[in-house]
């Protein structure tokens, strides 16, 4: 449990990453909700057992949730951070389904287009991580004498 609850204070880059996460998931929920739900409907994979519907408004309503924890809660960035990278895994497979059976929407209407999505997923991830205060003792890099020194 001490690496879900340990946290060292937030970096500007990793507020301003949480940030903009959290904007962006928060947006991308509500326009599950409303406006864009027939497009989101269109990328849900044929073989997922679930009605499409049910899928939208239920990731519509987990991604406002990260991405509102994300803004709302900084002193929780672990906890969001590490839900959100676990979120953007779940939804890998159905990124690979849209990819594969070459579902259009949101512009992602050739192979090439989905194939760079797939290929931003693992950015995506990383950037929750990053956000969520991993890897801890932030970036590091090599000083004059080639040790590893903390970036401060």
């Amino acid at each position: 449990m001490g690496l879900i609850t340990r946290t060292a204070p937030a970096t500007l880059p990793q507020n301003l990453t949480r940030l903009a996460l959290g904007a962006f998931m928060t947006g991308a929920g509500v326009l599950h909700l409303t406006t864009a739900r027939e497009e989101f409907r269109a990328q849900v994979p044929h073989w997922v057992p679930v009605d499409e519907d049910l899928v939208v408004l239920a990731s519509g309503v987990a991604e406002v949730g990260l991405g509102v924890a994300l803004l709302a809660l900084p002193g929780r960035r672990r906890i969001a951070g590490l839900a959100l990278a676990a979120f953007y895994v779940a939804i890998f497979p159905g990124n690979i389904g849209q990819y594969v059976e070459g579902i259009d929407a949101f512009g992602l209407d050739t192979d090439t287009k989905r194939l760079a999505r797939l290929a931003f997923q693992p950015v995506l991830v990383a950037a929750a991580l990053y956000a969520a205060g991993l890897p801890e003792g932030g970036l590091r890099r090599r000083g004059a004498t080639g040790t590893r020194t903390a970036r401060g």
